[in-house]
């Protein structure tokens, strides 16, 4: 095909003058770019550079008016980041088999993976659940765990199946928390295993969610930076479709 085109245009360029055959060129790439036309089956990709929400199946994650959501956190499937809650950048909320929820006033901070398997082995609930005033520290990993309002996890933490944070513990930095593991309200664990270290203090359990609130607040000072629209954006554009008013 490339030496039957390179002829091609040698035989014009010998026979047309150079201005006609530019314009003969032109009159010919037009026509061909009219004969093709595109799949219907062709996916029409909605991208926006902001943010990676993946929709899976029925399945779309949903994002809170003022939760903060960095633009390179990828969201998929059933995932909800509730009111006031901030995932940092670099993270991964996968809800392809299951759901997950990041509660309010919650923080996931940077690089951390949070998963659902489709069933625990130890019977308990499969989705991963992150309930109110708690905090992720950086380069955690959870997978279908539980964890009650008012906890801390310690940065580079794993919680593994079916494991459970009760409220107002606290687990230290590089722990690892095996399936089916439950850490009992007002405690520190530590530890791969993780083990109990000491109970916590009064002062100390009132410190916790003041720690996520103060992220919180940090975060909105990101919002000058990066676009503060949430997913909202799509049931517009839903309803405008079925007006027939052209996005």
């Amino acid at each position: 095909m490339a030496a039957l085109a390179r002829i091609s245009r040698q035989a014009l360029s010998s026979v047309v003058p150079s201005s006609k055959a530019t314009l003969l060129h032109r009159a010919l790439a037009t026509e061909a770019a009219k004969a093709i036309t595109p799949s219907s089956d062709r996916v029409k990709w909605d991208y926006r550079g902001q943010r990676k929400i993946i929709p899976l199946g029925q399945w779309l994650p949903k994002i809170a008016v003022d939760a903060f959501v960095a633009p390179n956190v990828v969201l998929a499937g059933q995932v909800t980041v509730n009111d006031g809650a901030s995932v940092w950048p670099g993270s991964v909320l996968r809800g392809d088999l299951n759901k997950i929820t990041v509660g309010f006033c919650s923080n996931v901070q940077e690089r951390c993976v949070l998963h659902a398997a489709w069933s625990s082995p130890t019977g308990l609930p499969a989705d991963t659940s992150i309930e109110r005033f708690v905090t992720i520290g950086a380069y955690s990993l959870l997978r279908s765990c539980t964890v009650e309002p008012e906890c801390i996890i310690g940065q580079h933490s794993i919680l593994m199946e079916g494991s459970l944070l009760e409220t107002h513990s606290i687990l230290e930095a590089g722990s690892v928390v095996p399936p089916g593991r439950r850490i009992p309200t007002g405690e520190l664990w530590a530890g791969n295993p993780a083990r109990f270290v000491r109970t916590l203090t009064h002062e100390e359990t009132l410190e916790i969610p003041k720690l996520a609130v103060a992220i919180n607040d940090l975060s909105k000072e990101y919002f000058q930076e990066y676009l503060p629209y949430s997913t909202v954006y799509l049931e517009v554009e839903k309803f405008k479709k079925s007006l027939g008013i052209s996005i």
